[in-house]
This record gives C-alpha cells, structure tokens and sequence, in this order.
C-alpha cells in the first residue's frame, strides 16, 4: 500500500510528491500526459519561451537606441518553436529525474476513483489498482469552451484555436483575433503583434486583465494599442463565422472582424469529468473541488490542490497548495494563505500585482505611487518609459495590503511586496529594509516613502 497516491503531475501533484518523497513517503503519482502538467508543457514555460523570443527580436530591431547599430533583423519563427520545445523537454527531464530521487512511483495513465478500501482508497490506472493510505487531486483544468454558436465548426475547422493549438502553429498569422482579454489573451497579444502580426483583441468587460489593478491594466493597454493591437472592449461575442468574429458592441450594434486564426481565450474550468468524484461523495461547487484552508476536502483523507480547486488557477499557487497538502498528511501545521498571491503578465513591458487593488481597497486605504523613471537602473535599461509602481496600506496601521507595478523586469521584483504582505509589514518596516544599489527592486522601497 502507498502512503499517498496523487492524480496529476502538474505543479500542484509534482511539487506535492517531491515534498511526500522526501519526507519519507511511499508515493505513486498518476499522469495521462507529460510530467509538468499544462504549466510546464501547454502553458506558462512554453509561452514564456516564445515570448523572450519577441522580447529578443524587439530589442534588436531597436538596438540602436542603445548605440547598437544592426542591419536585416529578422526572425525564423520555426526556430523559435525549435528554442520552445527544447526548453520544454529539458524542464520535464528535470521533474522526471526529481521524481526518480524521490522514489516516486510513475504511473502513465488515466487514473479514476474507484472506492474506499479499508483504511485507504483504491485507485484504477490502465488494467491495474493501486491502493493508497491519503489520497491527493490535482488533475487541473483545460481551457473554458463557451456555447458561442459557430466555434465547435471553427475548432474542427482548425481557424479558431485554444492556447495549445496556438502555441504549436509553426507560422505567424497575418492577423489574429483573440476572444478574451484575460491574461492568457493579453500575453498572446503582447507575442505576436511583436512579431508582426495584425492583432486584435475583442472582451466582453469594459477593461482588460479582468481583477488587475485598473490604472496598470490601462497603462498596459494604451502601450500595445500604440503598437497597433486594436482593443474591442465591452463587446459581446455572438458568434464565429468562417474567419470572422460576429459581436455586439457597447453600443449594441453588430459588427464583425476577421482573422486567418482565432483564439479563444475566456479563462479555464477544474478538470472534474471521469475521476469517479461521485463514487466517494467528494463534494464540488461552482469552480471546482471544495478544499478548507489544509486543502482536505469533505472526505477525510481526501485532499485537492491546484486548478481543480477552481480558486487561483496559477501555478504558484499550486505549488503550495500542493505542499500544504502534504504538510497535514505528514502532521507538520500549516495553513494556505492566499492574500499575497502574485499575478504577473510577461508582456513587454511586463505587469505584476500582489494584494488588493486601488480599486478594492478599503475605504480611507493609503495609495503610494511613483514612476518607474524614479529607478536609475531602469532608466539605464528601458526606453519604454510608462512605468509605475503603486503600494496600497491600511490607513490606521499602515501595514502594506498591496502592491502593483507596470515595467521591466517587475516579474523578479514583486516577490519583495509578496513578503511584505505576507509577513504583515508596516510601511516603516519596508522603509528600512536595506534594496541593493542601483537595481530595479528600490523602486518598491522608494514609492513607500511616497506620500498618499
């Protein structure tokens, strides 16, 4: 018997196995697909690939404002996908050989729920049954397919495509129309309006980045509309004919726009159908599996982490649900905290945020703002100048409760306002944290010395 059985090998499942490994462990870990799950194969790596490959590209065709005179800057799309796929298989070697130090048992194939056997759970894989003392869920989520009439066709058809389809295409499109204007959609657009490509990005809210901090996400906008992204916003999707997106726009009049590829990109769903949930009563809401703060469902011994929570749907937050997880089943206390989780868009310049936004803020709330043209680093470095970094904190105690920022490289930076969230940092207490010089990262303590 195992002491623990773990349905996906994403970041939640891989991360959770190499925390039960090492800790002493008897694990088996199931996975239809590749190890790394769609973060590492489908989604975030392979995306991020490709987009340093049009951040490259961007900065060659404008080296010369850097004294850097080039000639015939150009692009092979087809060895970009090679980079992509090479970056990718070396990552899922990794977690491959992770799992083998571990002694993690691997099992390649559909896991399903059978029932509960003894003091554990029985799981079928192929023609085979595992028994298992706990029983961990994190078999993720594929992408949201909504009931817009004319995209099943357009699927089949192979103009409309999903972030997988997409990120495999071995050319760029003369134009591209992307439904959604959500993280994923937003990324895309950043990828190939870089490379040349006539993109145009139609959302049903009147903003994109949907729960990003508003002033970020509008700075963020008009950037890559000056670039030429043509932005559709408030405009309701009726329907996919052929190459051309038939909508409804805030106005109520009906319009089309066409694209030789169509991505649709309106969020994602916990992968629920065929795991055999039912059999075992484990109860289910709207989004997903319902977890408690240790990520134990209602079925004791049964936990989930990850996107089939329904909740965070980033791989960050996986990761840690999945060790949370682990840590009840080994007796070790720990709780899953979700007020300091980061949201980055890697476009070009780069977007992150952490906490509460200027928008949700408490009433009263203390809003710090300054340029990103405050750092000397990132002025030495970018010539795109938009940045800003903006902290939120709580009026009467001033402990930070937020944080949001508009230029590169924020993705490596805002990890500093995660940890003063987490950790209940006053405004005086980051104040005297002590920020290498000249870096980037002291914009963060220089906009807390700010006045709201």
């Amino acid at each position: 018997m195992f002491d623990l059985a773990i349905i996906g090998g994403g970041p939640a499942g891989y991360v959770a196995a190499q925390r039960a490994g090492e800790a002493g462990l008897k694990v088996v870990l199931f996975e239809k697909g590749n190890l790394g799950g769609v973060c590492l194969n489908e989604g975030c790596i392979p995306t991020k690939a490709l987009l340093y490959c049009a951040k490259m590209y961007s900065h060659a065709k404008g080296s010369e404002k850097f004294g850097v005179k080039a000639e015939g800057v150009s692009y092979d799309y087809s060895d970009m996908q090679k980079r992509k796929t090479r970056v990718v298989r070396r990552l899922v070697g990794g977690v491959k050989a992770s799992m083998k130090a571990y002694s993690v048992e691997v099992v390649n194939a559909i896991a399903t729920l059978a029932e509960r056997e003894g003091e554990g759970f029985l799981v079928t894989a192929g023609e085979q049954s595992y028994q298992a003392r706990k029983l961990l869920i994190c078999s993720g989520s594929a992408a949201s397919i909504p009931p817009i009439p004319g995209l099943k066709e357009g699927l089949e058809s192979g103009v409309v495509l999903t972030n997988k389809e997409l990120l495999d295409i071995q050319e760029v499109p003369q134009s591209l129309t992307i439904i959604g204007g959500g993280v994923i959609g937003t990324e895309f657009a950043a990828l190939f309006s870089s490379l040349g490509t006539k993109v145009s990005v139609v959302e049903m809210a009147p903003k994109i980045l949907g729960p990003m901090d508003g002033e970020i996400s509008s700075l963020l906008q008009g950037i890559y509309a000056k670039r030429g992204v043509d932005f559709r916003l408030g405009c309701k999707v009726c329907g996919i004919e052929g190459n051309e997106v038939v909508y409804e726009d805030a106005d109520g009049q009906q319009c089309r726009i066409a694209g030789d590829k169509i991505l649709i990109s309106v969020g994602r769903r916990a992968r629920l159908d065929g795991l055999g949930l039912e059999s075992m009563g484990v109860e289910c809401g709207r989004g997903g599996i319902i977890v408690d703060e240790k990520m134990r469902t209602n079925i004791p011994g049964v936990y989930a982490a990850g996107d089939v929570t329904g909740f965070s749907m980033l791989a960050h937050t996986a990761s840690r649900e999945g060790e949370v997880a682990v840590n009840d089943i080994l007796g070790i206390e720990d709780r899953m905290s979700y007020k300091a989780i980061p949201s980055v868009i890697y476009s070009n310049p780069e977007a992150a945020g952490v906490g509460v936004t200027e928008e949700n803020a408490p009433e009263g709330s203390l809003v710090l703002k300054l340029p990103m043209t405050y750092s000397g680093r990132f002025m030495a470095e970018n010539e795109q100048t938009d940045g800003i970094c903006k902290i939120i904190a709580d009026a009467s105690s001033q402990v930070v409760i937020g944080a949001h920022i508009l230029g590169n490289p924020c993705s490596e930076i805002i990890q500093s306002a995660c940890i003063a969230i987490e950790s209940g940092m006053t405004l005086d207490q980051l104040r005297k944290v002590v920020f290498p010089h000249p870096t980037v990262s002291e914009i963060i303590k220089e906009t807390a010395w700010q006045k709201a």
